[in-house]
């Protein structure tokens, strides 16, 4: 299947996370960044590639991964398809990239909180279940990419205000960096929001006519 997201005709293969207005806001945050030519920039749980394809037509040198074998499909033949390149590894988050070091890392990884919390996420829901705080993988994230950046580097992580992005920031805080939320932009439930609006409102994460969802960019940069 074909998509489209910003005048870009990009494949889509079953399964695989489209592009949508979290993926917009981070590449809102990644077009403010002022990245020389060269950069190094990783794209971690890249999707279908959008954002990794983003960062290349400016020129850096990008690295995408995803834990998704379909994933990692859509992601090549996108760059295939916008003649960029991209280099694409298959992995559990940072582990394809151990020992490397950033300029620039991106991350959407999933955030939803999930009833099942205690349970691993399978088949489509790997892409927006992230246990019952939502923060599965965003605590991996805080924890995990301040020893990939370089001096001076930038992490840009998306999240929604369900999963605590106050927590991320004294996280990434307390791990030496300086971090601040950037960015937010609120928009209405898609279909997984709506159909756990009501156990989300039991946990007192939403009020009770509260029909939308706030979406948050981190920034953290490692200081010089």
């Amino acid at each position: 299947m074909i998509g489209y997201w910003e005048g870009v005709n990009t494949f889509l293969a079953p399964g695989v996370y489209r592009p949508q207005e979290d993926t917009s806001l981070l590449a809102a945050a990644l077009s403010d960044e002022p990245l020389p030519p060269d950069a190094s920039v990783l794209d971690v749980g890249t999707g279908s590639g959008a954002l990794a394809l983003e960062a290349a037509r400016r020129g850096t040198r990008v690295t995408a991964v995803d834990v998704s074998r379909r994933a990692v499909w859509t992601a090549r033949i996108n760059a295939r398809l916008s003649r960029l390149p991209v280099r694409i590894r298959r992995g559990d988050l940072f582990e394809p990239v151990r020992g490397q070091r950033f300029d620039l890392i991106l991350a959407n990884p999933p955030y939803v909180p999930a009833p099942n919390g205690g349970l691993p996420p399978r088949g489509r829901a790997r892409a927006w279940d992230a246990g019952r705080d939502g923060r599965l993988l965003v605590d991996r994230i805080c924890r995990e990419a301040p020893g990939l950046l370089r001096p001076g580097g930038v992490l840009l992580m998306v999240h929604s205000a369900l999963s605590d992005p106050e927590r991320t920031v004294a996280r990434l805080r307390e791990a030496g960096l300086k971090a601040a939320v950037t960015r937010r932009s609120r928009i209405p439930f898609g279909p997984v929001l709506s159909a756990r609006a009501d156990w989300l409102r039991e946990r007192g994460l939403l009020g009770p006519a509260e029909e939308s969802e706030e979406l948050v960019v981190v920034r953290a940069e490692l200081p010089v």
